[in-house]
């Protein structure tokens, strides 16, 4: 299994956790959890666990294929900028989890 992490600076996190949850409930399977901040979407080929709290979003990337992590990334990553884009790019700093 892959694993990537990043956790990136944002006092937002939880405001862009239910926007990314709510687009992709349409067509993924989405787990949010109000009382804690946490999210889980699934993706055909990964899984992404969100967390976030007053100052940062933590987000965790596990695929089967390796070589599909970094896509995953990228499609995390711009989602997430598309919500925050008044603090757009947000600093990701993918490491191996």
């Amino acid at each position: 299994m892959a694993k990537s992490i990043a956790t990136v600076p944002t006092e937002s996190g939880w405001k862009y956790l239910q926007q990314l949850c709510k687009h992709w409930s349409h067509k993924l399977e989405v787990e949010l959890d109000e009382q804690n901040h946490k999210a889980v979407v699934k993706f055909p080929e990964a899984t992404a666990s969100m967390q976030c709290d007053a100052s940062s979003l933590t987000v965790l990337i596990e695929t089967e294929d390796a070589a599909k992590l970094e896509t995953y990334q990228g499609v995390v990553a711009s989602h997430l900028d598309r919500f925050a884009f008044r603090e757009a790019p947000l600093p990701f700093d993918w490491k191996a989890a």
